[in-house]
This record gives structure tokens, sequence and C-alpha cells, in this order.
């Protein structure tokens, strides 16, 4: 993983990468590994996050196809919503 620090703007670059290694799931990966996890717990584990997939696949599928109302969209920091956006695309 690579991130370049312009004009000597260490924080920014800091921040850049934190997204990227957050993307990636390098913290939740190394949160896993903190403590040995049993072969049936991650089994289950996997199972679980599988089935998570899976519902929010089909949430958004319906969604797309109407027959579930789009979610609200979530208010930005310190940014009036502009009007006429629904959320919709």
């Amino acid at each position: 993983m690579q991130v370049l620090v312009r004009d000597n703007n260490v924080e920014q670059a800091l921040r850049v990468l934190k997204k990227k290694m957050q993307r990636e799931g390098v913290f939740r990966e190394m949160r896993q590994r903190k403590a040995y996890e049993k072969p049936s717990e991650k089994k289950n584990r996997e199972k679980g996050e599988a089935v998570r997939r899976a519902r929010k696949l089909q949430r958004k599928k319906m969604q797309r196809e109407g027959l579930l109302p789009m979610p609200k969209p979530k208010p930005r920091d310190g940014v009036p919503p502009r009007p006429g956006m629904t959320g919709t695309r």
C-alpha cells in the first residue's frame, strides 16, 4: 500500500492511508487476529457474514425494482440539502 505525501502534509497522507486500510479490511483483520478463533466459531462467523451480504444484496435489488422505498439520504455535516435531491438516481 502506498500513499504520496504532498507539500509535507503528513496529516492528510495519514488520513488517506487510514481510509485505504479501512477499505481493505486491515483493521478488521487485525482485531480478529488478536485472539485465537476456534474453527467452529470461524465457520459460524463466515456463515453469518454470508447471510448478511445476501440480505443486503436482496434488499438493494428490491429497492432498484421499486418494491422497497429508497433509503433517505444521510445529512452531510454542515452542508444544507440541495433542493430537488431526493436520493433517487
